[in-house]
């Protein structure tokens, strides 16, 4: 009985481990609650410089393979890291390096690069 608890307890945390990153993964609904054109704005102002050529990882705005990791993580997981900032897989400054950013500026560049892989 203790063994039958034990496989099931397993099989649940799996199930909701790969249920809720299947939820997560980016859609282009998700892209459009935000101003995809203000994006554009902020991210040729503030994040091409990394982001057009991959300085220090950044995944490339319109390369696919660089995003193949990230998208799955689901917009929030994407925008908070992009607003906290995020040194595990490279070097993302929180908001860019330009703390004057504000969330929703953030969130609409992210939104604006995300657009250029879906």
């Amino acid at each position: 009985m203790k063994r039958f608890v034990t496989v099931l307890s397993l099989f649940t945390v799996l199930t909701l481990s790969f249920g809720s990153e299947a939820k997560a993964a980016v859609t282009a609904a998700d892209v459009a609650k935000h101003n995809v054109a203000n994006g554009k704005t902020v991210y040729d102002a503030n994040c091409a410089a990394c982001h057009a050529s991959g300085i220090l990882k950044a995944p490339k705005t319109g390369v696919k393979a660089d995003w193949a990791a990230r998208l799955p993580q689901g917009m929030d997981t994407m925008i908070k890291k992009s607003i906290d900032g995020y040194t595990a897989a490279g070097n993302m400054p929180a908001r860019g390096g330009n703390a004057e950013l504000t969330d929703q500026q953030v969130s609409d560049a992210v939104a604006y690069m995300v657009k250029s892989v879906l």
